[in-house]
């Protein structure tokens, strides 16, 4: 039995891309905040979200203390974290996906 020697893979670049990290935007369970305003906010601000899926999120936040909404590039999630906190919404520090 021979052994062919080890070749290690040629490099054609040495530059790696990588990717811009993306980031959470957690809402947080507290007690002013109603149902509906929470449902009512997430519909409004976080694009694509869906009625079912809002109040799916709601009662997320209400029975485990938080829920993460929505996830993608910083810019948004500042954006998104920053009008859901206008609303009066209890909102986690942005932190990475």
């Amino acid at each position: 039995m021979t052994s062919s020697p080890t070749v290690a893979p040629t490099r054609s670049s040495q530059t790696v891309k990588q990717p811009y990290p993306n980031y959470k935007v957690i809402v947080l369970n507290d007690d002013f905040n109603t149902f509906e305003h929470v449902a009512h906010c997430l519909m409004q601000y976080i694009p694509g979200m869906t009625t079912d899926l809002a109040w799916e999120l709601t009662n997320q936040v209400h029975y485990e203390g938080q829920a993460t909404v929505w996830v993608g590039p910083l810019e948004q999630a500042e954006l998104y974290h920053q009008q859901l906190s206008r609303e009066g919404l209890t909102m986690a520090p942005l932190e990475k996906a």
